[in-house]
């Protein structure tokens, strides 16, 4: 039987490996798109890569802490989450 924690760390991962996956499904699109538009994507895909980069970070911190900070660090993981998320909606809205 999962703990809780189990249970939100299986789901988490699962979640950004979604938004990871469709972030390469838009770059493949971007790569498509015309000269001018192309450097724009780029420059967004970036930030896009470096938000996954840092909540990639706080997630392996997260499976690493300990009972007493668990709960700080679930705070601070759907924060980044949801930043995550913000720039890879815009990133997405911009990719025709």
């Amino acid at each position: 039987m999962s703990t809780k924690r189990e249970q939100y760390t299986a789901e988490m991962k699962t979640r950004l490996d979604e938004l990871n996956q469709s972030i390469d499904a838009l770059e493949a699109k971007a790569n498509d798109a015309k000269h001018d538009v192309k450097e724009m994507y780029k420059a967004e895909l970036k930030k896009v890569r470096h938000q996954s980069k840092v909540t990639m970070e706080k997630f392996d911190e997260m499976k690493l802490a300990g009972e007493d900070s668990w709960d700080k660090m679930v705070t601070e993981m759907e924060k980044l989450k949801g930043a995550f998320v913000h720039s890879f909606h815009y990133f997405k809205s911009q990719v025709k």
